[in-house]
């Protein structure tokens, strides 16, 4: 009986040496080796963090894009396409790369975002299929508020949400419009869905004043635009 307990704890001794022994040389063989090489790899999302695991970069399929974060919180869930979105040291989304293509159209869309608050710049491309497509694609600006940031946004819509009530959720984002709250396009260089193809420069207010293009006939236009759109000077 003794001889029995004997090798039993014998045994015992065995098994805790293996294992420490053999976590000792995992541990060892991928701290030797932290890089891996792969030829190819099938992944539906990457999140890229830093070491103390903030958010900086995801690369994901639709299913499992992020919705986008602002200060560290990630907003409500929304479907967006695949690509890549970024992340700043904030926490806040930053700007990204999404696209997609079915039998309804196509697009493509590169967009940076200005601090606290929505995109400023971005290079997009889109078009519908069959006889209309409404081809367009360019570089488009945006002036945005420093004032009315994305998270004040967030909490209006979702305040206004709650009334159920469309009639005033469509007014008052129609007076946020108004005050420039939502911020106003300033500028496009590229190629409109009729297929004028130059720069169309607007004012604070998201009006064209000034235009110079070639349109689908090959004829050049210069134009300077009063604040209803009206020619004043060609």
């Amino acid at each position: 009986m003794e001889r029995l307990i004997r090798e039993v704890r014998i045994l015992k001794i065995y098994g805790a040496v293996l294992t420490i022994l053999c976590g000792m040389f995992f541990f060892l063989a991928f701290r030797g080796n932290p890089e891996q090489h792969f030829k190819e790899i099938d992944v539906e999302r990457i999140n890229i963090v830093e070491k103390d695991g903030t958010l900086k970069m995801v690369i994901s399929n639709k299913e499992r894009q992020h919705p986008g974060m602002v200060n560290h919180r990630a907003v409500k869930p929304r479907t967006r396409e695949a690509g890549m979105i970024f992340f700043n040291s904030k926490g806040d989304e930053c700007g990204g790369l999404v696209y997609d293509g079915d039998d309804k159209g196509s697009g493509m869309v590169y967009s940076v975002d200005q601090r606290n608050t929505d995109q400023i710049m971005q290079l997009q491309y889109s078009e519908a299929v069959g006889k209309e497509k409404g081809r367009v694609y360019g570089l488009k600006l945006w002036d945005r508020p420093d004032d009315f940031t994305l998270e004040q946004l967030i909490k209006v819509d979702d305040s206004l949400k709650k009334l159920d009530n469309p009639v005033l959720y469509k007014k008052a984002f129609a007076k946020l419009s108004e005050e420039g709250k939502l911020g106003n396009e300033r500028f496009f260089a590229g190629k409109t869905a009729n297929g004028d193809v130059g720069i169309f420069i607007r004012d604070n207010k998201g009006k064209v004043r000034l235009q110079i293009y070639v349109d689908k006939n090959n004829r050049t236009h210069i134009e300077s635009l009063d604040e209803d759109g009206k020619a004043v000077k060609k």
